[in-house]
């Protein structure tokens, strides 16, 4: 399959195609399957964002304690992992700098 370009905005959950305003954060070569598993990270990011959204108001339960949490972080790092493998170099570059990822992966 071949490779297309997207331009990746994680703070909005944005794949596209087209470069507009401020959706280029970070720019991708990839398959459509690997845009797919890419949407499924950002919906795994929605989704345990909003469960980490309900128990912060359980005020009995300790941070340390959240598992909805503990949820979001991995699937922030898997997705800025996937992001580090598909993209261009400034793209690498700027993860690496970000220090998201420990060197194990990168």
């Amino acid at each position: 399959m071949d490779k297309q370009k997207y331009f990746i905005s994680v703070g909005e959950g944005e794949i596209s195609q087209v470069r507009y305003q401020n959706n280029d954060d970070f720019v991708v070569y990839a398959t459509e399957d690997e845009i797919t598993l890419l949407r499924s990270k950002f919906e795994d990011l929605h989704e345990s964002s909003f469960d980490s959204f309900v128990r912060a108001h359980i005020p009995f339960m300790p941070y340390h304690n959240d598992e909805p949490n503990d949820i979001y972080d991995d699937t922030m790092t898997e997705t800025f992992q996937l992001l580090y493998e598909l993209g261009d170099e400034k793209t690498k570059n700027h993860i690496q700098s970000m220090g998201i990822l420990s060197d194990k992966h990168l």
